[in-house]
């Protein structure tokens, strides 16, 4: 298992405004936020760092337009930034069967699809997910993902375009949440996760993936999240309640 991607929901200006869109390359970062897939329901811009990558949403419409009917909801009741951590695994049926037994409600695994062309047309993704329930005070779900086959990695890889790699920066070594985090929450957290090394104190939980990426979990007032490139030096961008380190 390992970091896949972000789910953020943005306002228009990350995708329009050119001061806005300057500062997130000039850290590093070459954005192009034209470059994503749509519908006329929703506007996707990918930032690509490495084999990770933030997927900025702006939703147009009041349906989606096929995107995922809780994050469009949420997102019309004013939701900006991380509404979803996508973790990447090869095992989906093991994983999904596994929570199930721990009575964990995880949703079950589905190819990702979505109208386009005046719904005339169905576009399947080359991925199935399954997510868990969101937190019980932040608006935030962790997402399972697995790629059909490698042939279809590859595929995805070569769109994986323009990427900060270009500039030295490989990739996303550490995620920290924090937020209002439930007893239950917590709860959940360590039993989705307790396959792996975890580390814990009264309000802090530590995650190491087996790709040596970091999760960490931490009992906070408010909802902000901080990602953390390999080349982390102290500068950073911030892109609604994402504070992107490079």
């Amino acid at each position: 298992m390992k970091l896949d991607h972000f789910v953020l929901n943005i306002d228009e200006e990350y995708q329009k405004d050119k001061n806005m869109i300057s500062a997130i390359r000039n850290v590093g970062f070459p954005y192009e936020p034209k470059w994503g897939k749509g519908t006329r329901g929703f506007r996707v811009s990918n930032l690509w760092i490495g084999h990770e990558y933030l997927e900025m949403v702006n939703i147009l419409r009041d349906d989606g337009g096929g995107w995922v009917p809780e994050w469009t909801k949420r997102y019309h009741a004013g939701h900006r930034g991380m509404i979803c951590l996508m973790l990447d695994t090869e095992h989906m049926d093991e994983l999904h069967q596994s929570l199930m037994q721990k009575n964990i409600s995880v949703t079950s695994p589905s190819w990702l699809e979505f109208k386009w062309f005046f719904n005339l047309l169905t576009r399947r993704m080359p991925w199935r997910n399954c997510y868990l329930p969101f937190f019980e005070q932040v608006p935030l779900q962790i997402g399972f993902q697995e790629m059909k086959d490698q042939k279809s990695r590859d595929f995805m890889n070569q769109y994986m375009v323009p990427n900060s790699r270009d500039n030295g920066i490989e990739g996303v070594q550490k995620v920290t949440i924090r937020g209002p985090f439930t007893s239950r929450d917590l709860g959940m957290l360590k039993t989705v996760f307790g396959s792996y090394p975890v580390s814990e104190s009264e309000d802090v939980i530590s995650v190491c993936l087996p790709s040596q990426q970091e999760i960490e979990f931490v009992v906070d007032q408010s909802y902000q999240v901080e990602l953390y490139t390999n080349r982390a030096t102290g500068n950073y961008v911030e892109i609604e309640n994402v504070k992107l380190f490079c």
